[in-house]
């Protein structure tokens, strides 16, 4: 009996497995959660929610980190909400299984159940294209934490940001490829693309598509303020003065860079 090989390593990829290995770096993520809390909060956090979870990555790290901490992770996909719990909450062991949970459901109906931390990144909520959308996710998302709770958020920017331009980087066995399709300057609304490639020539075009608005740090700040959070601080990534990249440490900052492009932290506390 034949065995039917793919025709190209495209066709074999797993377009999941290439964006948590392209794009997330959850040690780093849950390093900044982990260390910052502890700046501003005198107790131990227990209980981490993630908010468009994707493939639960983010909180399958969390619980790792210590045995008293519990995740549950939310998203409106059931097929990458599956695709999590076959590949990532599978690799944990029987305890930290135990302590993570995947809902599958809407941010703006979450369960009722309270947080010490919640997490919004990847840029995640730009899908929510209007101020009363975006205001009514922080109202939803401060109502969820305990009284000293923190929301933790990621946002991107610079002179960049609203262009229609493609950026390649190279990564292990193949190259990640953003590409910035269309954006409207009127409502500030874009749409972008994941692509990947590989050493073969084969390409996965539009693995993942956004359609979602641009927001400015400002516009974001005052929404979580008007949301009744008692701060909304940015945390900004310093620079390595040798390779004038970034260094990978975020401290809480008035000022910014005006780079072409910047990732930067906004951390919210209710």
């Amino acid at each position: 009996m034949s065995v039917r090989h793919p025709a190209n390593m495209a066709a074999a990829a797993d377009r999941h497995d290439l964006y948590q290995r392209a794009v997330q770096d959850v040690e780093a993520e849950i390093d900044f959660v982990l260390e910052t809390w502890g700046e501003l909060r005198a107790r131990a956090a227990i209980t981490l929610r993630e908010d468009f979870c994707g493939t639960a990555n983010t909180s399958c790290e969390w619980v790792r980190r210590d045995p008293a901490h519990r995740a549950f992770a939310i998203d409106l996909d059931a097929a990458v909400l599956e695709w999590g719990q076959a590949h990532n909450v599978a690799a944990l062991d029987a305890d930290q299984r135990a302590r993570i949970e995947l809902v599958h459901g809407d941010v703006l109906d979450p369960p009722a159940r309270e947080a010490d931390i919640v997490v919004a990144m990847n840029f995640s909520y730009f899908l929510f294209r209007t101020r009363a959308q975006l205001g009514a996710y922080f109202r939803r998302a401060r109502s969820a934490l305990a009284e000293d709770g923190i929301l933790f958020l990621d946002a991107y920017g610079g002179y960049d940001a609203p262009r229609e331009i493609e950026e390649r980087r190279d990564c292990d066995g193949f190259s990640y490829v953003w590409d910035q399709v269309s954006f409207n300057p009127i409502d500030s609304c874009m749409r972008c693309e994941i692509h990947f490639e590989f050493p073969d020539g084969s390409r996965l075009p539009g693995a993942f598509r956004y359609h979602w608005r641009l927001w400015t740090l400002p516009e974001i700040r005052e929404l979580l303020l008007e949301a009744g959070f008692q701060s909304a601080d940015v945390y900004w990534e310093g620079t390595d003065p040798e390779t004038n990249e970034g260094d990978g440490i975020y401290t809480r900052s008035e000022v910014g860079d005006a780079d072409p492009g910047w990732i930067c932290y906004v951390v919210a506390c209710s």
